[in-house]
């Protein structure tokens, strides 16, 4: 089964992996990674240092290791899942879902938290694919594999841009609402009116008559005189 090429690897264990004795706060440990043939990840194993010598004669290699120091739990630490996440477990929680959409800002990340001091590089490993580099988390010793994924120059500050979008919103990418056909055709086109214009006939303002122009529109009066007949004789007393 393929490897992965990022991997969230759990904080150092409690004890020696070949002795059993437990670690004691400030001891020197090497902690190791060796593939797990049952998946396609890393198993985690640490050594005290007697313990290191015993697993050396065995001949087995493993896939990288290195020495630390051993920070005994305390016990204090509590996770408030309301509050927003930190760039290290936005980290974590990337390299486990290992999408191939955000490999670039896995790598701008594990850059960012060690130049924070907060994560170092224990180890890098050629691989046929490209190099993975291993980081340790100074604090609770979580190891972190993440593959550089060599990006170019002129898309380093596009890559920065979306990390600082990740760090905003919890780790995931906003996503732009979508409109559906009824609310664009609902929609009233740029510079016109929901309602159907009127007729510019009816919104002329009628101004009221004036007494010549009610007189002259009035029709003529008829003469109240009885007509004469030209066939009478007007002399006629």
């Amino acid at each position: 089964m393929a490897i992965a090429e990022s991997w969230h690897v759990r904080s150092r264990g409690r004890e020696c992996a070949a002795t059993q004795r437990p670690f004691t706060d400030g001891e020197i440990i090497v902690t190791a990674l060796f593939p797990d043939p049952e998946s396609s990840g890393y198993l985690r194993r640490d050594y005290c240092t007697e313990g290191w010598q015993v697993f050396q004669e065995t001949g087995e290699k493993p896939f990288s290791f290195w020495r630390t120091k051993f920070a005994a739990p305390t016990g204090s630490e509590t996770v408030n899942v309301v509050e927003k996440l930190s760039a290290e477990e936005i980290l974590q929680r990337l390299v486990e879902e290992d999408e191939d959409h955000t490999e670039n800002a896995r790598f701008i990340l594990a850059v960012m938290l060690e130049r924070q001091k907060l994560l170092r590089e224990t180890d890098s490993q050629r691989t046929p694919t490209g190099i993975l580099r291993v980081y340790e988390h100074r604090k609770t010793g979580e190891v972190f594999i993440v593959k550089d994924p060599d990006i170019p120059l002129d898309q380093v500050e596009a890559v920065q841009q979306e990390v600082f979008v990740l760090l905003e919103n919890n780790g995931r990418s906003p996503e732009k609402p979508e409109e559906t056909p009824e609310a664009v055709a609902e929609e009233p086109a740029e510079g016109t009116s929901e309602e159907s214009p009127a007729d510019p006939e009816s919104e002329q303002e009628i101004a009221p008559a004036t007494d010549e122009e009610t007189e002259a529109a009035a029709p003529p009066e008829e003469d109240a005189s009885p007509a004469t007949s030209p066939d009478r004789d007007t002399s006629e007393a």
